[in-house]
């Protein structure tokens, strides 16, 4: 039975399912929990745990989902495109807010977790939270981090603002799309990104925006900034 339930094809499929299973109970619940990544994760750990699947059989029969991601990524420029004359407009304004938005999450995060007692490394590790999976793990490993822990911590901060997000930012009157999405992509990075797709083109358009010149910022300001905070 191991061998069907570890096919490629089954693996695939059950994926797709779990995830748009979610976007079925999300839509008839409305619960902001029932985020569709959030129960397609829960899912395949549950089909693991319950068929004795081993994680690495998982991951090489779905490799063609993560293959498929990375020109689903490239794919994200096409609404940036379309709203690349208002960008142009308003670079500016979105230059400073994303310098802002990235200098406030890396000073509070390791403000918080330097308070709490959390070691150096557990520090640097956290730093880079907002930022997507491949350029955080970079970064988090060049602040001499651990990669494993900086990826687990992407994770379940895309997840979290994924879920609350947008609820936040309605209990703080934002509501203007180009503030909606770049919020979404500067805190939440991909999964705020895939958030914003399913509101609308424009919201989608900012979140990418805001993913890949956070990505840059973190990049060039973490190691600028953290000795500043005294680590």
């Amino acid at each position: 039975m191991n061998t069907y339930f570890e096919n490629e094809f089954f693996l695939i499929a059950f994926t797709f399912c779990a995830y748009f299973v979610g976007k079925l109970l999300r839509k008839y619940t409305g619960w902001v929990i029932m985020n569709p990544i959030l129960v397609a994760i829960v899912c395949v750990i549950i089909f693991l745990k319950a068929t004795g699947v081993e994680y690495e059989s998982y991951a090489e029969g779905s490799h063609m989902i993560e293959f498929w991601l990375r020109p689903a990524v490239v794919a994200l420029g096409v609404p940036l495109y379309l709203q690349l004359e208002t960008i142009k407009k308003n670079f500016i304004p979105i230059l400073l807010a994303e310098f802002a938005g990235c200098v406030v999450g890396l000073i509070s995060v390791v403000y918080i977790a330097k308070k709490m007692g959390a070691s150096t490394e557990v520090i640097m590790s956290l730093a880079p939270k907002s930022v997507t999976t491949p350029i955080a793990m970079e970064v988090s490993k060049s602040l001499g981090g651990i990669p494993s822990l900086t990826a687990a911590v992407v994770v379940c901060v895309g997840l979290l603002c994924a879920i609350f997000g947008y609820r936040t930012m309605g209990f703080a009157k934002v509501k203007h799309p180009v503030a909606q999405g770049l919020s979404m992509g500067t805190a939440a990075h991909a999964l705020g990104t895939a958030t914003s797709m399913d509101k609308s083109k424009e919201h989608g358009a900012y979140a990418s925006l805001g993913l890949t010149l956070n990505g840059l910022l973190t990049a060039l300001l973490a190691p600028l900034i953290i000795p500043l905070l005294g680590i």
